[in-house]
């Protein structure tokens, strides 16, 4: 049975707690791999899901009529 996606917070909170457990230093080297392999898949998926809400953002604008326009948001250095 596939594991469910977590959800961008789910797995942000996890990923916090990966960090936290392998910057303490105590973890065996088995059991670190395992955490840093989880962990790169976690930040994998946050990406992908940064990118696509990336994506869906628009900037509400007022057009000449007034009545708002969408626009593609910018971002800094664009």
């Amino acid at each position: 049975m596939a594991e469910k996606k977590k959800t961008f917070e789910e797995a942000m909170s996890r990923l916090d707690e990966i960090v936290t457990r392998l910057e303490k230093g105590d973890a065996p080297l088995e059991e670190s791999l395992k955490l840093f392999e989880e962990g790169t898949k976690l930040m994998k998926q946050c990406s992908g899901l940064l990118d696509k809400a990336e994506q869906k953002v628009q900037q509400l604008t007022a057009g000449a009529d007034g009545t708002p326009v969408e626009t593609p948001f910018m971002t800094e250095g664009e």
